[in-house]
């Protein structure tokens, strides 16, 4: 099976602090955070360029909201791509939480 008709898989590696996207064996994207309380703190999101064209950062954090929601927490946009998130979605505003720093 090549990377192509692999389905794509989101997990949590909490030991790396990351949200992984993974096409088979192959690391596709991740969502580097921090979490502080009931935040967590979205970082950064980036998608390797041969995978880039897919909708894999957006499903990435569209997983990042899930869990969320799921948990009952809140998460902070550092992340631009987060920040598009929740001004594209509204129905997602009440899971963000700025820090006191903004």
């Amino acid at each position: 099976m090549t990377s192509g008709d692999a389905p794509l898989e989101i997990r949590d590696v909490p030991a790396e602090r990351r949200y992984e996207a993974r096409i088979g064996d192959e690391l596709a994207g991740w969502v580097d955070y921090r979490r502080v309380r009931d935040r967590l703190v979205a970082l950064h999101t980036e998608v390797l360029p041969q995978f880039g064209g897919r909708g894999i950062g957006s499903k990435l954090v569209r997983r990042v909201v899930d869990d969320a929601r799921a948990a009952g927490g809140f998460i902070t946009p550092r992340c631009p791509l987060f920040v598009t998130h929740f001004e594209r979605h509204p129905e997602d505003r009440d899971l963000m939480k700025l820090s006191p720093r903004g």
